[in-house]
């Protein structure tokens, strides 16, 4: 029996396998980007050596050299001891066909949302014209600027509270050449007065204070700023309800992500018309919602949102 296991190892899909295996066997949490083993190991692997990730399976048997080899196995322990996000090892994460720059900064991309981009927003949209549409909450910049690139005609702008976040979103436009957007800070809409787009959609930070607490270590690499909204997820979503009318044209649309504050909102809202969206793999938390149904829930959206602070 051979001592070490990896001498064994000699081609990109021994390598995909040992490290899906290892994965599984580590009890490792899923979740940023990916969300399980094999694809992570496959992330891993083909980025160390410079492949696209849509490399034909006719390559796997390719051989790796030594230096290659022991560098992926490196990473492979660390993402197993540090637990590290595979995209904060590789520095890169892709979200709707596009691949962003990823690191602390900012969460790591990986919301539904991209499938609406993809498909343009429909039938959400129902063929209305969007001539300009904001990213609030933008992060990494990924929903602002795949905006921008599935929909070049579009003017695009993306807000964020941090500066490092916003740092970041600017090395992601010029990485992406993303000319029809623009990145700004601001607090929610403080620093939007003014501005008024025909669509806006948001991934705002809504993991209840209790989920935060208890996240797996994966989650620690991330910016709490971007994750923490309170008891129930909805410090920041409410306000956004509240104030959007205010940045929304007559027919515009909002579509915001709450995740698993889906159930509380619905609770503390149960009038408001929110359309929740179905995607391929089924509900995941996020609604389209009229800005002529907040204007008209707008009293019982201000008395909830004004109570939080």
């Amino acid at each position: 029996m051979t001592a070490d296991p990896a001498a064994e190892l000699h081609t990109i899909i021994d390598l995909i396998r040992y490290g899906a295996s290892r994965f599984n066997a580590s009890d490792l949490t899923f979740g940023h980007s990916y969300d399980n083993a094999l694809d992570e190991a496959t992330h891993l692997v083909l980025h160390t050596l410079h492949l696209p990730p849509d490399l034909g399976p006719a390559y796997g048997q390719a051989r790796v050299t030594t230096a290659e080899k022991a560098e992926i196995l490196a990473l492979f322990e660390r993402r197993i001891e540090e637990r590290v996000p595979v995209a904060y090892l590789t520095g890169e994460a892709w979200f709707a066909g596009l691949n962003f720059k990823s690191d602390t900064r900012a969460l790591v991309p990986r919301s539904p949302i991209a499938e609406l981009i993809e498909s343009g927003f429909e039938p959400w949209l129902g063929g209305r014209e969007v001539r300009r549409a904001l990213d609030l909450c933008t992060g990494s910049g990924c929903i602002a600027i795949a905006m921008g690139h599935y929909h070049p005609d579009w003017h695009v702008d993306g807000v964020d509270l941090s500066d490092d976040a916003l740092a970041l979103a600017a090395e992601n436009k010029a990485r992406l050449h993303a000319d029809n957007v623009r990145f700004f800070k601001s607090d929610l809409f403080a620093g939007l007065s003014g501005e008024h787009y025909q669509l806006i959609v948001t991934n705002p930070p809504y993991v209840t204070d209790a989920e935060t607490d208890a996240l797996p270590q994966e989650y620690s690499y991330e910016p709490e700023l971007g994750l923490r909204a309170g008891d129930d997820g909805l410090d920041l979503v409410l306000k956004i309800l509240r104030d959007a009318p205010l940045h929304l044209s007559q027919d515009g649309l909002l579509i915001c992500e709450v995740g698993e504050s889906e159930h509380a909102l619905v609770k503390l809202l149960p009038d408001v018309e929110f359309a929740w969206i179905e995607f391929k793999v089924g509900q995941m938390g996020i609604f389209a919602v009229e800005c002529a149904e907040l204007i008209v829930h707008h009293p019982r959206i201000r008395e909830l949102a004004n109570a939080r602070g």
